[in-house]
């Protein structure tokens, strides 16, 4: 199958404003596009790209005095199956582990593990310990937070959320991540597009999402606790050890984002007449 995803995101500025932007499609899925998903700026500004430490793919601008208009469309081809699940994925001893994942057992801005650690055992310690471990997290957190985008706070971080019982997808992520590396499981926040696709109607809004990956049985696998159900083209754009390693945009100086659109769509193909 092939996903049509893309954004707009318009900001008036008063002074010339320097902004960086984490957008692009995850260099992971780079084989998968028709075309480039280059960004486009209007007015043409220049633009210079880069690798962050964590591989995503990086925009720099200063955006003018003004109106400024930043878009991006992508033909994603996908296999249209759904997020894999692996309940035999068994935790492996932290002396054991991979050298690359261990940075994704400590804390970090938005993830207070060490604040969240005598939960985390309370609450799973007795749970079996692998992938029924993660899924026992993901049901927690899914059934304890409230959605609602009148909760969003780009500050909440995961033990806010535990306390507040409310928080949009970055929520739900932060407080399962925390949980997971309290427990020695090694868990990265993960951001993309995420659409409707094989769901029925009626669809929400479109924005991107924000979901989480833990390292079980040598290698990393996708859990959603804001969904909390296997589903069908996922899109990454970046991973990182929370939001705050992969915001969307970063913006140095005084700006309004006056409009925000984001669209997942399954492109069908044409019907043809017999």
């Amino acid at each position: 199958m092939q996903i049509s995803v893309g954004f707009e995101l318009v900001y008036q500025c008063p002074q010339p404003t320097p902004m960086i932007f984490n957008l692009n499609v995850h260099f992971t899925r780079v084989g998968d596009l028709v075309g480039r998903d280059d960004l486009v700026i209007d007015p043409a500004v220049p633009v210079s790209a880069y690798r962050d430490s964590f591989g995503n793919w990086c925009t720099r601008i200063v955006a003018p005095a003004g109106r400024t208009r930043v878009t991006a469309n992508a033909l994603v081809n996908d296999s249209g199956l759904i997020d894999p699940i692996v309940p035999g994925a068994q935790q492996i001893p932290v002396p054991d582990l991979p050298e690359e994942t261990l940075l994704f057992l400590l804390g970090s801005r938005y993830c207070e593990t060490d604040r969240l650690s005598e939960t985390a055992w309370s609450l799973f310690g007795n749970a079996p310990t692998g992938w029924a471990r993660v899924q026992a997290v993901c049901d927690w957190v899914h059934n304890h937070i409230s959605f609602g985008y009148q909760h969003a706070r780009m500050t909440r971080t995961a033990l806010e959320a535990y306390q507040e019982r409310t928080g949009v997808c970055r929520d739900y992520a932060h407080l399962a991540v925390s949980f997971c590396r309290a427990l020695n499981i090694p868990a990265r926040y993960c951001t993309g597009y995420l659409g409707d696709i094989g769901l029925p109607p009626p669809y929400a809004p479109m924005d991107f999402a924000a979901w989480f990956e833990a390292f079980l049985g040598g290698r990393w696998y996708t859990f959603d606790p804001r969904n909390n159900a296997p589903r069908i083209g996922r899109v990454l754009i970046a991973r990182g050890r929370d939001a705050s390693d992969v915001a969307l945009s970063s913006t140095f100086g005084p700006n309004t984002l006056t409009s925000f659109k984001v669209w997942t769509d399954e492109v069908r193909p044409a019907a043809t007449s017999a």
